[in-house]
């Protein structure tokens, strides 16, 4: 059974520094913060939650965050649910890339913890009914 919380947020990122960042950061900002490290942890968080938005590490060991948004946007429970892909790759075409995998937004590591408040409070706030 999966509950909604409009206030939760899942953060999936394998490295142990960047998810304390992004936690610090996003209960400041009043959500609640359920971490997974990977992909298969973060498919089993989300048989029992549905978050309010996904922050989505690309470079995931095994499963890609690629992947797993385009896993998680083919469930039809689960589409709805804004992603931000988080990665260091800043390359020519990742943007473009990660958007037509289904990420809602993106913003590349190190984290700008101001930018990342006011992202997830603009694609939370699209998402009230």
């Amino acid at each position: 059974m999966t509950t909604e919380n409009p206030q939760s947020i899942l953060v999936i990122e394998d490295q142990a520094l960047n998810r304390k960042v992004a936690r610090i950061v996003l209960q400041s900002g009043g959500y609640e913060v359920i971490e997974a490290v990977d992909a298969a942890e973060a498919l089993a968080c989300l048989e029992k939650v549905v978050p309010a938005l996904i922050l989505m590490d690309i470079a995931l060991p095994g499963q890609s965050g690629e992947e797993l948004t385009r896993q998680i946007k083919a469930d039809p429970n689960l589409r709805c649910i804004p992603i931000i892909a988080l990665t260091a790759a800043a390359m020519s075409g990742d943007r473009e890339r990660l958007l037509k995998a289904g990420c809602d937004d993106y913003i590349s590591k190190p984290i700008d913890t101001q930018l990342l408040l006011k992202r997830v409070a603009h694609h939370l706030k699209g998402n009230l009914t």
